[in-house]
């Protein structure tokens, strides 16, 4: 198996789209509504707010390959492109999604690391993310890979308030 990360450009957000739609539906689709998932993947993952995002010098997407084909992608926050006022010097993972047929290879591990790496480039204490309390298989994945729960927020999943659990992993 060949794995290959790329980091995304301008010229992926057609692709960066269509994986975000494809994987965040695999992941949420059958645990929400249909026009809570709708209204979400259309606020979420519309072109302009993706492209918005890759512009953003303190955000990266990265896809991640194997064999080839795109498997997933990464998306990390420094500075004031935090999702949220979690920490100060840290590095956020906002979003981090494998393709379901990609699923127990590793390629989750192998962002972790990436992120972790950036982290540790620009010399940030931490590591945070949000992940849903339903999520379990993620939950013991992030618990798996050094992170501890610190906290919770809640966003919005359509018309639907939710939970996210506050992970972080100190360098």
């Amino acid at each position: 198996m060949t794995i290959i990360m790329k980091k995304c450009t301008i010229e992926d957000l057609r692709m960066l789209q269509e994986i975000s739609y494809e994987t965040f539906n695999d992941t949420f689709g059958d645990l929400n509504t249909p026009e809570n998932m709708k209204s979400y993947l259309e606020r979420a993952f519309n072109l302009e707010k993706l492209e918005q995002e890759l512009s953003n010098a303190s955000s990266s997407f990265f896809f991640i390959y194997s064999n080839e084909e795109l498997a997933g992608y990464l998306k990390v926050n420094v500075n004031e492109a935090h999702s949220d006022n979690i920490a100060g010097e840290a590095l956020e993972i906002e979003r981090i999604y494998i393709n379901r047929k990609f699923q127990g290879q590793g390629l989750g591990k192998r962002l972790i690391q990436k992120g972790i790496e950036i982290a540790k480039e620009q010399n940030k204490k931490q590591v945070w993310l949000g992940v849903w309390e339903k999520n379990e298989g993620a939950i013991q994945f992030y618990h798996g890979m050094g992170f501890v729960e610190s906290g919770a927020h809640s966003f919005y999943m359509g018309d639907e308030k939710q939970t996210d659990f506050i992970m972080v992993k100190t360098l």
